[in-house]
């Protein structure tokens, strides 16, 4: 019989939170995330999560494991995790809802995409853009003193 194995996306981002269980409450509430059921584990101060983004996979783990720290913990931002969605205007209202630190409000970039940024409960950022309406960089309305090339 053939082991069933896990979806593994190229690129799995593994952030650093002192509280893995409210992380992914919150991550879920606030963002539409969805844990891996059945894969956290515990053990000798630490937790191990996977959080379902789209065809994506994020890794959350204790803080102070592997060198990695929270946010909270650093004092500053220690990751940036730019996240595609359906309907950013609706998936912006759920995460001001749930509490998410908005840093700035859903807006059109001169890429072509639309995007807001936002902070969790443990100040990891996140930016959120609308899936399929980033321009192919030739589109691109380039904003003054800014243009392509080295």
């Amino acid at each position: 019989m053939a082991s069933k194995l896990w979806r593994t996306p190229t690129v799995v981002p593994a952030l650093a939170y002192e509280d893995v269980p409210a992380a992914v409450e919150f991550l879920t509430r606030a963002f539409g995330f969805r844990e891996r059921a059945g894969a956290r584990l515990n053990g000798h101060g630490f937790v191990l999560a996977w959080m379902d983004v789209g065809d994506a996979l994020i890794s959350l783990s204790t803080a102070g494991g592997h060198g990695r720290n929270s946010p909270r913990s650093a004092g500053t931002i220690t990751q940036s995790v730019k996240v595609y969605v359906d309907g950013i205007d609706r998936h912006f209202a759920r995460a001001k809802a749930a509490g998410a630190v908005i840093i700035s409000e859903p807006g059109d970039k001169f890429w072509g995409g639309r995007v807001y940024e936002a902070k969790d409960l443990e100040g990891h950022y996140w930016e959120f853009s609308e899936r399929d309406r980033e321009l192919d960089s030739a589109e691109w309305k380039l904003p003054p003193g800014i243009k392509m090339g080295a």
